[in-house]
């Protein structure tokens, strides 16, 4: 009996402990998946896939390679908020730095009246001195702040010519927001004028890096129009505006809708201007062009708050009356409608009285025609002078009596009218004046149509007939860098600039070929221009270098005393360097001693060199240009 006690206990004592090992195996298993499954699910959830999660007892094992050490560290943190941190083990890895993909560098530029300021990354390798230098040349005294960073990577390719890019930019625009990387510049700028949004927009698009996108976007103010007018034409000819002015989005595609209907097909140079007398200005408009489209033609003159229709001659009184009924009360409030019905011609055929005006490409005035008397042919030839500049005024008029009232008036008008063109002609009636030539001013037709309703008043009758020429627009006709060179080679064909023996003194034979160059470069808008001046070998080197030098800087003084945009422009003297004939001959060393007018072209980057000392190099001039305009003269004086 006492044997099978002892017995019974020993056996329940092995059940107890082998249920004691198996409970605390089965905790330990169920505490190992879910700490191994909290954590993957933490991972995961945060980002850190590349990681895998391993259990072992209580301790929970990380493996996996991380991209950045950073990365490292918060999947273990983020571990260790699962489990406690001590039972975490790291055997994560970290990726190669060689293969990390580098950091975009840019650069956000801020320039504006209280100084310029700089923010963003750029490479290692950049001369921080070199940049602060030229930016603080570009403030012209004000603030600069410097908030760039470095990293060291890897220059990109077109990181180099991007930030030229912006930098040339920078100089141009006075207030502008420019962001630069590798791949593209985009430039933000306020103009002061929609001329000066113009040049702005013509002198960004020369020399534009390869390889890099580049926009540009201008605001200009919006001019103030006074009167605000639109003077629409429905007639035998089509559908036309001489003149069209909106103050808003809405209005001009209330007008445009109106224009369309009556048979309007073409593109309509409508100004967005300050000035409009009303909110309701394109309900106005577009009502009185749809009068004019069920007139059946006419003219419709909006100037401010007058409206005035003038019907094609022999409508009918009905017709007439019952669409200027309906416009008169459609109107917006403040609009008033003046409405003429012309009376049909006369059969009865006599002599008209005309006054004609032409104005020739070549700048030559022509007045012909009937004035009512001395004196106003007096004021019409100092009139002329005075708007064509003391042009060449041919005057072919005559006094004649019985002239209609207001003759004086049309034929100013009229040669004030022509003086918006660049060439044209005017021809001044009694009941019309016609207006018709060239420019290259896009909002001259008008411009002139303003003026004549100012003058003459809105119920006068005129045609106007101006074409927009590209190639006669100050701005938009400028030459490219590359034919304002050619322009240059071209008048210097045979002709050489000359100095005076032993000196930089340009000889008196030579004043018209820089007189020649000058007005070609006035024409050319801003250019990048290298002036360089070379010798022959004859003489010391250091004196043939010298003397170069002061004969490059000749031609540059001389150009700005002609008046020359020379602030882009920079004069280098090579000496002897790069002969382009032999120095043994008379003949070779007369065609070394020259003077050569090059573009600065943006050159390629090259490895090794930082972005700030490509720009130096390329702004002291290191090597000349192989492109040449022209030759000089030199003397034998420069021999020892």
């Amino acid at each position: 009996m006492r044997l099978s006690a002892i017995f019974i206990r020993l056996i329940v004592f092995a059940a107890a402990a082998f249920l004691s090992v198996a409970a605390a195996r089965t905790t330990v298993s169920v505490v190992e998946e879910r700490s191994v499954l909290a954590v993957q699910e933490t991972l995961v959830d945060q980002g850190y896939e590349w990681a895998s999660v391993l259990g072992d007892g209580l301790q929970v094992i990380l493996e996996g390679e991380a991209p950045t050490e950073a990365v490292r560290f918060r999947a273990i943190s983020a571990a260790g908020g699962m489990v406690d941190a001590s039972r975490v083990i790291d055997n994560l890895s970290v990726a190669d730095s060689a293969v990390i993909q580098p950091p975009q560098f840019a650069i956000e530029i801020l320039r504006n009246n209280a100084g310029v300021s700089l923010i963003g990354l750029i490479p290692a390798t950049t001369d921080r001195e070199a940049l602060a230098e030229r930016i603080t040349d570009i403030a012209d005294g004000l603030p600069v702040t410097d908030l760039l960073e470095v990293a060291d990577y890897p220059t990109p390719p077109n990181w180099r010519a991007a930030v030229n890019y912006a930098l040339r930019s920078l100089e141009i625009l006075n207030k502008s927001k420019i962001s630069v990387n590798a791949n593209r510049v985009i430039v933000n700028a306020i103009s002061d004028s929609p001329e000066e949004k113009r040049r702005f927009e013509v002198a960004l698009a020369r020399n534009m890096p390869d390889g890099v996108r580049v926009s540009v976007e201008i605001s200009a103010p919006r001019p103030v129009i006074s009167p605000f007018t639109t003077r629409f034409i429905l007639d035998e000819e089509g559908a036309r505006f001489d003149a069209c002015a909106v103050d808003t989005e809405e209005a001009l595609s209330q007008i445009m809708t109106a224009a369309t209907a009556a048979g309007f097909a073409g593109q309509a140079n409508c100004v967005f201007a300050l000035g409009a007398p009303s909110r309701t200005w394109g309900e106005a408009v577009a009502q009185s062009i749809t009068a004019v489209k069920n007139m059946g033609g006419g003219t419709i003159t909006v100037s401010d708050t007058d409206v005035t229709l003038i019907a094609p001659a022999g409508t009918g009184q009905a017709t007439f009356d019952n669409i200027v009924g309906r416009l008169e009360n459609s109107l917006p409030d403040a609009f008033a409608l003046t409405a003429e019905l012309p009376d049909l011609p006369s059969d009865a055929a006599e002599e008209l009285p005309q006054f004609t005006a032409t104005l020739s490409p070549e700048g030559e005035v022509q007045l012909r025609g009937r004035v009512p008397d001395d004196i106003t042919n007096t004021v019409v030839e100092n009139f002329a002078s005075a708007r064509f500049a003391q042009r060449n005024i041919t005057m072919g008029t005559r006094v004649a009596e019985g002239l209609p009232a207001g003759w004086s008036v049309r034929v100013l008008a009229g040669i004030e009218a022509l003086s918006e063109l660049s060439n044209g002609a005017v021809i001044v009636e009694p009941e019309n004046l016609t207006v018709r030539g060239n420019t290259g001013n896009e909002n001259a037709s008008a411009a002139v149509s303003r003026l004549l309703i100012e003058k003459l008043g809105q119920t006068a009758d005129f045609d106007i007939d101006i074409t927009y020429v590209k190639e006669l627009d100050p701005i938009a006709g400028l030459p490219t860098p590359e034919e304002c060179i050619a322009q240059i080679i071209a008048v210097t064909e045979g002709r050489k600039i000359t100095f005076d023996p032993g000196s930089a003194d340009l000889t008196i034979d030579t004043q018209p070929v820089v007189d020649d160059i000058a007005d070609i470069l006035k024409k050319c808008g801003d250019l990048r221009i290298r002036v360089s001046g070379f010798t022959d070998s004859q003489g010391r080197e250091v004196m043939n270098q010298q003397l170069s030098q002061d004969r490059a800087d000749a031609v540059l003084t001389a150009l700005r005393a002609r008046r020359v945009p020379v602030s882009t422009f920079e004069s280098i003297g090579f000496g002897e360097e790069n002969p382009i004939a032999d120095n043994d001959t008379e003949e070779g060393r007369e065609a070394n001693r020259r003077i050569e007018f090059s573009l600065i072209l943006p050159e390629p980057p090259a490895e090794d060199v930082s972005v700030l000392d490509e720009l130096a190099e390329e702004l002291t001039g290191d090597a000349p240009d192989e492109e040449a305009a022209t030759d000089t003269d030199d003397s034998a004086a420069e021999s020892e």
